[in-house]
């Protein structure tokens, strides 16, 4: 199962590669929506749960806009059949979410290192700051992964991608922006340990879902 979860995780790599269409529109947004904050702002400096939560907003959209074509895209060039004729179900569900967890902390890492760079954010707590980031990267892709199964069989693709996954990320996104807030103030670990122990709980269930129902989308 890892073997072909890899080599379908290399196939999604090899045709972004090709087509840069994700990356190319992720990179865009970014800069943009980073741009535009700075603008906005000029000198003034925000609170420490102001930045994390425009952090959040950012990390949100640009996932929305870039992990939602992760299983459109296999139906649009009709290279779903193949993939169910010579892969198990949960090789496929495993490659799709090492590809999106991946690409998901690659834009992630730009997204923060812009917004430090453009707004001159201070992190008391660095250290954290990567684990929290990190947590919430995880049950991020691990909760788009399985919604990008869903709306793959809808008509509508684009209009439900938002509307399904921000209820479901909502728990995480709280959970999030409180212990990045925190760790930008220079909080400990004790203080932020009930938000990592809810995004380790949170992506657990989500990854386990995840496994038990795809087949079921995935056949249907």
């Amino acid at each position: 199962m890892f073997k072909q979860a890899i080599a379908i995780c290399k196939k999604d790599f090899r045709s972004e590669i090709r087509t840069r269409y994700a990356i190319n529109a992720l990179l865009m947004f970014i800069i943009v929506v980073i741009s535009v904050i700075k603008f906005s702002l000029g000198e003034e400096k925000l609170s420490a749960e102001m930045n994390a939560g425009l952090i959040w907003i950012i990390i949100f959209f640009a996932t929305s806009n870039g992990l939602s074509r992760v299983f459109v895209s296999e139906e649009e060039r009709g290279t779903s059949l193949v993939l169910k004729l010579s892969s198990e179900a949960r090789s496929v569900i495993l490659g799709k979410l090492i590809f999106n967890t991946v690409l998901t902390f690659i834009i992630n890492f730009f997204i923060i290192i812009l917004y430090i760079l453009i707004t001159d954010l201070t992190i008391k707590n660095i250290a954290l700051f990567s684990l929290s980031v990190s947590l919430g990267t995880l049950g991020l892709s691990a909760v788009m992964t399985i919604i990008a199964a869903l709306i793959s069989k809808a008509g509508s693709k684009g209009t439900l991608y938002p509307v399904l996954s921000f209820p479901l990320l909502l728990p995480l996104m709280l959970a999030s922006i409180s212990s990045t807030w925190l760790t930008i103030e220079g909080a400990g670990l004790s203080a932020i340990a009930g938000e990592l122990q809810m995004m380790v709980s949170y992506t657990i269930v989500v990854i386990t879902a995840s496994f038990l129902l795809f087949e079921l989308i995935w056949n249907d």
